[in-house]
Order: structure tokens, then C-alpha cells, then sequence
């Protein structure tokens, strides 16, 4: 997904896309950014990259996300599955499929890795790292379900939400 192999080895900037996603959907830019803090204690940063004249549900789009903090893989199903499920989403074998399909895509995590999720509405989910592509999702009901995590209108993070869905600024 991401540089030249040459530069694999180097960091990939916050406020750049992976070569890869930029080859397979041009075009997005930095909308807006967020951090998601708990008891006090940064959890994560979150930055919406849009296309064109600002965020749309049903255009591509993708959600950046920076952690603050190490967590390993199944604890990232575990907690993308309990928020759906905190969002109205009640049938246990759907669920439990997008829970093989988190698991098989997910890394561990540690502080300062950034995975990045390309929403191809009505299409597939596709998930990058700063190592390069690591695979898709092709089911829309959980395009929708996952980045309702962070988009909907009942998401448990509404403060995180409204920064992100903020219109974009201009600069002076």
C-alpha cells in the first residue's frame, strides 16, 4: 500500500494517504481531524479524507486513524463489534462474520501506527496500513456498520463525530 519499496522503511507523514490508496482512489484530501480521548487520556487521532467539496455518505471517502496507545488486533474486533452492536445492529451470525473478516485484516497496533479505511459506499471496505494494502471488506451493510463507529448519527463518540463532519475550513 504505501511507498516505494525503498521507502518502506520510513514513516508515513499524518497528513498523507498511502501511495496506494491515492493510485486506487485519487484525489481525497485532509477534511478534518479529531482526537478521541477517554478519562482524559488520548485514545486515538481520527482524520476524515474527503473528495471534492467536502464529506458525502454516499461518495468515497476514508477514516485515518493515528493510535495513542498499543492494542492488539482482537481487541479492535471486539470493540468495532460492541460498538455496532451499540448502534442497533442485533443478528448475531451478521455480527459474528464481521468478526472473522475484522479478525483477518487487523494488525496489532502500537503507538503511532495508522490504519486507514477506504468506505467505497454500497462496495467494500478497504483497509491500509503504513506497510501497504491489507485487504477489503465486499459487503455495504458493513461499510455502513463500521464507519458508523465514528459517522453516524447515534455514534457513542458525538463530539468526535461533529469535529469530523465539521465543514471544512478555509484558511486565512
Amino acid at each position: 500500500m504505501l511507498l516505494m519499496a525503498a521507502c518502506a522503511c520510513l514513516p508515513l507523514a499524518a497528513h498523507e494517504l498511502p501511495s496506494a490508496l491515492n493510485i486506487e482512489q485519487p484525489g481525497l484530501s485532509l477534511h478534518s481531524s479529531a482526537d478521541l480521548r477517554r478519562f482524559g487520556f488520548k485514545i486515538y487521532t481520527a482524520r476524515l479524507w474527503t473528495s471534492g467539496a467536502g464529506f458525502s455518505a454516499n461518495a468515497p471517502y476514508a477514516l485515518d486513524i493515528e493510535y495513542a496507545l498499543s492494542v492488539d488486533a482482537a481487541q479492535l474486533v471486539e470493540t468495532s463489534i460492541a460498538e455496532m452492536r451499540g448502534q442497533g445492529h442485533r443478528d448475531e451470525a451478521l455480527l459474528a462474520r464481521w468478526a472473522q473478516d475484522m479478525a483477518a485484516v487487523f494488525p496489532d497496533v502500537h503507538r503511532g501506527d495508522r490504519l486507514i479505511a477506504l468506505a467505497r459506499p454500497g462496495i467494500e471496505a478497504r483497509f491500509y496500513s503504513a506497510q501497504g494494502y491489507l485487504a477489503s471488506i465486499r459487503d455495504a451493510t458493513f461499510v455502513d456498520a463500521f464507519f458508523g463507529i465514528w459517522l453516524a448519527d447515534n455514534t457513542r463518540a458525538p463530539q468526535l463525530r461533529a469535529a469530523l463532519l465539521a465543514p471544512r475550513r478555509e484558511a486565512p
